[in-house]
């Protein structure tokens, strides 16, 4: 039977390129990169070559074999990733990630934990990791990755060995809402929070759910408002949006209502000032509502949230300052963000 292997087309390669350029295979390479001391001249007539070849330039996976890098940093969200872009609290911290790490020339993989689905964390090629709110759950797989000498940043996440963290005063602002309606009169407060499992079910807010938590963020914040009113309960989310906090809003005043909501997120808040409105319950005169984050929310006009401004962008930046330092060698610091309080027209006194 005759061979047709040889009818096959071959791929043209860089030393194909250099020999119609009529140049050295390095110094195409050179052309390539824009890096070194390569003429214009030359360099149009590499790429010149190249065109005529179909040759589209030298072949990243080969370049990161000789780097002995990948130049991707992994970012594991603990929601999956459909729901986490719906937060505009994701979006902005990982506007401050890709923009210090765009510098530096690495990019970003989003993954979600293990068991969403997504690529296995322990085996991703990446060369350094991001952990946004993330549980312990993940300490099996820090270890792992801890053993392929991959640094791992952690924003907003339960301290784990060698990890570095960058954290924000989630509990201590919750308490500083939490004091700002005590103030006000306030002692019938409830509240509505971030989800608490993985399965992001809705639900009463009970001692079971919070003890078997895995959701970091949303415990802080809990433990916030506990330390103002020990005994305040209230209704899990299953997401931050305006209709999971409507959702939340509906069965938080359909009964014996609270004086005051706390709300984990604005998104959430906003859902609870719309529940509010349906059953005819005023903002703030009925009903004090405080929210967490610090987002414009088209359509939240005439309310202006009582709120905490969290400084999404600027953690993002942090973590990605530290993880070019990391694979640059060096040790940097762990950071801790503060919120600041802002008042606005949905918190008065109690009636």
């Amino acid at each position: 039977m005759e061979d047709r292997a040889s009818d096959k087309p071959t791929r043209p390669n860089l030393a194909a390129v250099a020999a119609l350029a009529g140049v050295s295979p390095s110094t195409a390479s050179l052309a390539f990169s824009g890096a070194g001391p390569v003429s214009d001249a030359t360099r149009a007539r590499v790429l010149a070559a190249a065109e005529q070849l179909n040759y589209g330039g030298p072949d990243p996976r080969a370049q990161s074999l000789r780097r002995g890098r990948s130049g991707i940093v992994g970012v594991v969200m603990e929601d999956r990733l459909r729901e986490a872009f719906r937060d505009p609290m994701n979006i902005a911290m990982l506007d401050g990630l890709a923009d210090e790490l765009g510098t530096a020339g690495l990019g970003l993989l989003l993954l979600t934990e293990p068991g969403s689905g997504g690529p296995e964390l322990s085996v991703a090629p990446m060369d350094a990791v991001v952990l946004v709110g993330c549980s312990t759950q993940l300490d099996k797989s820090v270890v792992a990755l801890h053993q392929r000498g991959i640094p791992v940043v952690a924003i907003e996440a339960e301290h784990m060995p060698d990890v570095l963290s960058i954290d924000l005063d989630n509990r201590d602002a919750t308490a500083t809402a939490a004091r700002h309606l005590q103030q006000l009169g306030h002692s019938r407060v409830a509240l509505v929070t971030l989800p608490l499992e993985p399965t992001h079910a809705r639900g009463e807010l009970t001692e079971e759910r919070i003890a078997g938590s895995t959701a970091f963020t949303s415990k802080e914040r809990i433990r916030g408002a506990r330390d103002v009113f020990p005994s305040i309960g209230g209704v899990v989310a299953a997401g931050s949006s305006v209709e999971e906090g409507l959702i939340a809003g509906r069965e938080l005043l359909a009964a014996d209502r609270p004086t005051a909501v706390i709300a984990q997120s604005d998104l959430l808040a906003l859902g609870v000032i719309r529940a509010a409105e349906e059953l005819g319950i005023r903002v703030p005169d009925d009903l004090s509502v405080v929210g967490f984050d610090g987002v414009r929310i088209e359509g939240a006009a005439p309310y202006e949230l009582t709120t905490l401004v969290q400084p999404a962008v600027e953690k993002g930046r942090a973590a990605g300052v530290a993880i070019v330092e990391l694979l640059a060698g060096g040790s940097p610091a762990p950071r801790g963000f503060t919120s600041e309080f802002r008042v606005g027209n949905t918190t008065a006194a109690a009636r």
